[in-house]
């Protein structure tokens, strides 16, 4: 069986579910660690009192790599590659 056969293979309920559970999931942990990003880079806009202790480059780089990371989870749960690999 060519790869490309496998690709257009039907899935059946249980993998459908699987599939649909899997990037609602990634949709949902995308925007919370792209929020957690977005919180961390602008902590002065929220809170003064947090920004003066956690106002520094390194937290600037964190929230940075959160955006990045969120953004995969979302870009993955667009995708919908959950079973390719069986």
């Amino acid at each position: 069986m060519a790869l490309e056969e496998f690709e257009k293979e039907q899935l059946n309920d249980r993998e459908k579910g699987y599939v649909r559970m899997r990037s609602i999931m990634d949709y949902g942990m995308g925007i919370l660690w792209t929020g957690m990003g977005v919180f961390i880079i602008f902590i002065k806009k929220f809170s003064m009192d947090m920004a003066e202790s956690y106002d520094s480059t390194p937290f600037k780089i964190f929230g940075a790599v959160c955006i990045v990371y969120g953004s995969f989870r979302i870009y993955r749960g667009f995708k919908k590659k959950y079973l390719r690999d069986r």
